[in-house]
């Protein structure tokens, strides 16, 4: 999709002293026995719960302690993982089968009641899941290691659905944690993944450990993406939180940690040059990125001052402050993506030609907009989050709309965006973010296109009949010329809406000791099984 990265650009930036935070995370009270992997992800984590969020961080969290019923492998097949299944000649029955050996981190076999209230907690809040809901007429565990799904009509997209790689997954989880309400964090996290968390060394936003779960038994496929053997090589990982990506590229550097998910781009060529260092895309899907407005308040629960602002906007200018390098980004209208089978640009003129702000300006000015002010939240310490919301506030601005930028940092806005308070009252009304590639693929997948509103829809909540049935549609339809014409209608209605604004797609690079070996590719990485370490 992107031209690969040419050597030999701008010289490294000085050195900046670790911080004091940086160097006592690396500093674990008790020494860990066996091989340990040090790594910065592209985020902290402080909300744990993959099920009550979307954040990527809290999705990579829930790889390393739960696992899935089935998984998809690198060519996105649907694999089978925690159980095999068979489907009934009617194509109305699946019944799931657990295999062997399978425990929760605090002894029980897993179960099938289990999993069952997993799938339900799963598909209130999943967009595929939702939608696979409407189409099925029960879910039941009918023996200890059995779940059965039957539907109401044949519905193609079961497989895909619980098996999909990327937020929201379907992780399984004891029953008494499933039945946690989805808008409520669960108390402990207890799966039967490959990893046991450490809650005693959890310091939110600063450290998380997970340690080898010894009594998983992993499947005797190789590993492909989220499917196969999740062998684990090492005996601990922790995720250390360094929010200066500076600091982060020297600790790497130096060997004091083993792998950083996303180094900047203009650190990329000092680290090219290190013999030490490998560095590669893990995800060639890329990732979209994105702007949400709130559905709920004024200004933009007017949709004609939502059209102002998109008018406002263009892709370019955000693509160049937050990626700099052309060859890893691409200006894209399509909101299934480019190079994709549903790519369409139907409505995206302004956004791709950056032709649109003269008439932002008029139709702000025409729309009755009284000065309202936008709260945008702008964190400053995820290197793919930093640029979006300052470029914005600029563009607003030209357009005529006072912005009222709120400096924060990502898992602030992770925490906030859930909430549906005005924004005077710690609300919002706009936040950027990133989607894979997996997570935009098709009108299902698409979670930020759900117009349920406030009854199971994405932050923000538009509320939108005509598209939630185009959606119903393109479920139903059984030819890729249906699916595509579906498809291109329903992006129509996202751009005249303005259900979200796609900013442009890019690719990112991670970097890591060449001490590691067997990491691997996919639309949910990184991920820490079949990675070792040698001394």
């Amino acid at each position: 999709m992107f031209q690969l990265m040419r050597r030999g650009r701008r010289a490294f930036v000085s050195t900046l002293a670790i911080s004091v935070v940086a160097l006592s995370a690396l500093a674990s009270p008790v020494l860990a026995a066996g091989k340990t992997i040090t790594a910065v992800m592209h985020s902290d984590l402080r909300i744990l719960d993959p099920i009550f969020t979307s954040a990527y961080i809290a999705r990579d969290h829930g790889y390393m302690v739960y696992d899935t019923l089935i998984a998809t492998d690198s060519n996105f097949k649907i694999q089978p993982q925690m159980a095999d299944w068979k489907i009934s000649d009617d194509k109305l029955t699946y019944t799931f089968t657990l295999r062997d050996g399978l425990k929760w981190h605090d002894g029980p076999p897993v179960t099938a009641e289990d999993c069952v209230a997993s799938l339900k907690r799963w598909a209130a809040v999943d967009s595929m899941g939702q939608q696979m809901m409407l189409f099925t007429a029960s879910i039941e565990a009918t023996d200890p290691k059995t779940i059965t799904l039957k539907l109401k009509e044949p519905y193609a997209l079961v497989l895909e659905s619980i098996g999909k790689p990327s937020s929201r997954v379907a992780f399984m989880m004891p029953k008494r944690l499933a039945e946690t309400p989805p808008d409520k964090q669960i108390p402990e996290q207890i799966g039967s993944g490959p990893f046991k968390f450490v809650q005693g060394e959890f310091q939110p936003g600063v450290k998380a450990v997970y340690v080898k779960n010894t009594d998983y038994v992993p499947r005797k496929e190789p590993a492909s993406w989220t499917a196969g053997g999740k062998v684990v090589k090492v005996d601990r990982v922790e995720w250390i939180t360094m929010a200066d990506a500076q600091t982060a590229v020297n600790t790497l550097l130096s060997g004091d940690i083993d792998f950083m998910e996303i180094p900047p781009f203009d650190l990329l060529p000092a680290l090219a040059t290190n013999r030490d260092i490998k560095l590669q895309v893990l995800s060639k899907l890329g990732y979209q990125t994105i702007g949400r407005m709130n559905f709920l308040y004024p200004p933009f629960d007017d949709v004609k001052i939502r059209r102002a602002a998109l008018l406002a906007m263009n892709q370019k200018d955000v693509l160049d402050a937050l990626i700099g390098n052309p060859e890893y980004y691409r200006i894209c209208g399509a909101i299934f993506a480019c190079g994709a089978p549903f790519e369409t640009d139907v409505g995206s003129e302004s956004l791709v030609k950056a032709n649109g702000m003269a008439e932002a300006k008029r139709q702000l000015a025409a729309s009755g907009y009284d000065g309202t002010p936008i709260v945008l939240l702008a964190p400053g310490d995820v290197v793919t989050l930093k640029a979006q919301p300052i470029v914005a506030a600029q563009l607003l601005r030209e357009a005529g709309f006072k912005v009222d930028v709120q400096a924060t940092d990502w898992q602030t806005v992770v925490a906030r965006r859930a909430s549906q308070k005005p924004p005077k009252d710690g609300g919002w009304n706009m936040f950027f973010t990133n989607l894979t590639g997996a997570d935009v693929a098709n009108p299902v997948a698409h979670l930020q296109i759900s117009a349920r509103g406030k009854n199971g829809g994405w932050f923000g909540w538009p509320e939108n009949a005509k598209l939630e049935a185009m959606r119903a549609a393109f479920a139903r339809a059984t030819s890729p010329e249906e699916q595509k014409k579906i498809a291109t209608e329903i992006q129509r209605e996202v751009y005249d809406q303005v259900i979200y604004i796609p900013l442009g797609q890019y690719l990112t690079t991670s970097a890591w000791r060449k001490s590691l070996t067997g990491v691997l590719d996919g639309p949910a990485t990184p991920v820490f099984w079949n990675i070792d370490k040698s001394e």
